[in-house]
């Protein structure tokens, strides 16, 4: 006899219970893209049971379902779709696209893997702000850079030294504002000197963004007193250039002798023109050239020498010329060399002659007759032997005197 008890339940195994195994868990893998790029999500599983895979956004909408496109949006397309793998791409990514997005495959229980997606911001171009006005020398020089719309937040490097750097969470809650400053003391040298601020993030991908400006730096000027022609004379022009340079540069020039009461000129024009120089005009003259940054003095020490000789030029006027035109014709040296020269030319000279004359007697000796004839030394007295000589000038030998 069979008996039965109630409310005992008797096993009986499960319908359509799927495998628990491993191999139907989906494998994901997170991915960081640029905004702007393409991002390609793979979804994988070893045993999909005779069920389909599913990428569903963050929002938790459809993506696509095996093959089929659940989500109107043309950036999103279908890469590859088989029972083991479901890969879809996503382009012209926006910085809304970060997020986690889930793959699922419908087995009993539904299995899930998360990818995450990051979304780079890609840093602007950065500004450098407070180079706008020129800077006095020896003022101290504050610059700020700045750059908008990375995530994560960029990173700024100066050529110069910086010493802070700020970061700001842009309005859209997404990307960042980093500046940073930079402050050091300027002088002369800095003036066109160029500042460089580069920015450094990793969606810039071993690319650089960086700005350089120059910077603008007011400085003292400086001047000096160049002459044209450099060494005048006396009855010739000269010009006085006063070469003013600074930044600014001087705009008025004031043109004064020392000795004189009254200025000689006060204009924007640096030259001082003298159309007819004369010895009078020898003494020093004192320009002063002036801009926003202030006044220097220069001094030109002017000597008027004779009128320059319009005759041929002899040995003399030919060693004076070439002591006028020594850069320094006042200095002892000088003339120690220029008496030298004349010593050394002389010298030269009377030996040349003597070579000359020389070489001329040899060529032109000759032979000379006398007076006195052969046999005249034994004469008694004078007149006998001037008898005899006019005798035997005739047949007798002549007594012959060689000169060299």
């Amino acid at each position: 006899m069979l008996t039965h008890t109630w409310g005992e339940v008797m096993p009986r195994a499960p319908a359509n219970l799927s495998c628990l195994c491993p191999e139907s868990q989906p494998t994901t893998s997170d991915e960081t893209v640029v905004a702007g790029g393409t991002v390609v999500l793979k979804c994988q599983v070893e045993d999909p049971d005779d069920s389909s895979l599913q990428w569903s956004n963050p929002a938790q909408q459809t993506l696509y379902f095996g093959e089929k496109r659940a989500l109107r949006d043309n950036r999103i397309q279908l890469e590859r779709s088989t029972p083991n793998e479901l890969t879809i791409s996503i382009s012209d990514v926006v910085l809304s696209d970060e997020g986690e997005y889930t793959c699922s495959i419908f087995t009993m229980p539904v299995r899930t893997a998360k990818a995450l997606v990051t979304v780079l911001g890609i840093p602007q171009k950065p500004q450098i702000f407070g180079h706008e006005q020129p800077i006095d020398e020896e003022k101290i020089a504050r610059l700020t850079c700045r750059s908008s719309g990375s995530k994560p937040a960029a990173q700024l490097r100066w050529k110069k030294e910086g010493w802070g750097q700020d970061v700001v969470e842009d309005p859209n809650g997404k990307t960042f504002t980093v500046s940073s400053r930079v402050e050091f003391r300027v002088t002369k040298e800095d003036n066109e000197a160029e500042v460089t601020c580069t920015v450094d993030h990793e969606s810039l991908q071993n690319s650089e963004r960086s700005t350089t400006q120059k910077l603008q730096v007011h400085y003292k000027p400086t001047a000096k007193i160049e002459p044209h022609p450099q060494y005048p004379r006396e009855g010739e022009k000269l010009q006085l250039q006063c070469d003013g340079q600074g930044n600014p540069i001087p705009q008025e020039f004031l043109w004064e002798k020392e000795g004189s009461d009254a200025p000689l000129q006060l204009s924007s024009d640096s030259v001082l023109i003298f159309p007819f120089l004369n010895k009078s005009d020898s003494g020093t003259y004192v320009c002063t050239a002036t801009s926003s940054m202030g006044s220097v003095v220069a001094k030109y020490n002017l000597d008027v020498s004779g009128k320059r000789d319009r005759r041929t030029p002899g040995i003399t006027q030919f060693l004076l010329a070439a002591a006028d035109a020594s850069p320094v014709p006042s200095t002892s040296s000088t003339y120690h060399a220029v008496i030298g020269g004349v010593v050394a030319v002389i010298v030269f000279l009377l030996l040349s002659l003597l070579i000359v004359l020389g070489h001329y007697l040899i060529r032109h000796k000759g032979t000379y007759l006398t007076h006195e004839a052969k046999g005249s030394d034994d004469a008694p007295d004078a007149d006998t032997a001037i008898i005899n000589a006019e005798g035997g000038q005739a047949g007798g030998d002549d007594k012959k005197e060689y000169f060299i």
